[in-house]
């Protein structure tokens, strides 16, 4: 069976942000075993899982980000929309837009210290819509 809903997350500054319950909320329940393949809608933003105990992973995330691709460098062409799209695009691609997590015993069989995070590049990326599709 495939279950697909679309969720609208609210608005995130620009950072990692974990977004484990909005995705287990968008269910009434898990099954058993299965699959949650999650997609986020957007050019300018990401997913990732990586950990979730010590908030310096997030620091040190952005800074490396930062250093490979920096806002508002002059070699940049698309530059319509702010010195921080064009480092968005170029992150998002990095990331990627999709996870795929198992589900076991009606919970997202994540390890220990792992999270899924969405990845917001833009300074004012607004809210973002993930689809999330459950195969069971």
């Amino acid at each position: 069976m495939i279950v697909q809903k679309e969720i609208i997350l609210p608005s995130f500054r620009k950072g990692f942000h974990i977004i484990d319950r909005y995705i287990v909320e968008a269910f009434s329940e898990l099954p058993e075993k299965g699959l949650l393949h999650i997609f986020v809608k957007h050019t300018s933003a990401g997913l990732m899982i990586n950990e979730n105990a010590d908030p310096d992973v997030r620091t040190d995330m952005e800074t490396l980000l930062n250093e490979i691709a920096p806002e508002g460098a002059p070699f940049y062409v698309h530059t319509m929309e702010g010195p921080d799209d064009m480092p968005a695009h170029f992150k998002s691609s990095v990331f990627g837009q999709s996870l795929t997590v198992p589900v076991t015993n009606h919970r997202m069989n994540l390890g220990t210290w792992q999270s899924i995070y969405l990845c917001e590049f833009r300074d004012h990326g607004g809210s973002r819509k993930l689809v999330i599709t459950l195969y069971y």
